[in-house]
């Protein structure tokens, strides 16, 4: 699976990067046909502490899945938009497997 990375209004760190790829490759395990993934890091104007934002869009053939978090650090906004993708591909392997 490639992942391709965007941080938006800030350079994002080698530890911080890794953590992304990290938690991408673990649902590989919940869907082998993931081809590609889209991460756009990026902080968000505003005052308060929650302004880190992770985007990801995963690319599999025949459907995308996309999830936005909105988190007081980037790995817990990454962390929660990986959990939410866990619960759209289980979905979507279920409906997949219903038909």
């Amino acid at each position: 699976m490639t992942t391709k990375i965007q941080s938006v209004h800030f350079d994002a760190d080698k530890k911080l990067l890794n953590h992304v790829e990290e938690k991408l490759s673990k649902l590989k395990v919940f869907h082998e046909g993931i081809i590609s993934s889209d991460v756009i890091l990026r902080l968000d104007k505003g005052d308060n502490n929650s302004n880190k934002v992770a985007e990801i869009k995963l690319h599999a053939p025949g459907h995308e899945l996309f999830a936005k978090k909105q988190c007081t650090t980037f790995e817990e906004a990454v962390d929660t938009a990986c959990d939410a993708l866990k619960t759209q591909i289980i979905k979507h392997k279920e409906k997949q497997f219903a038909k």
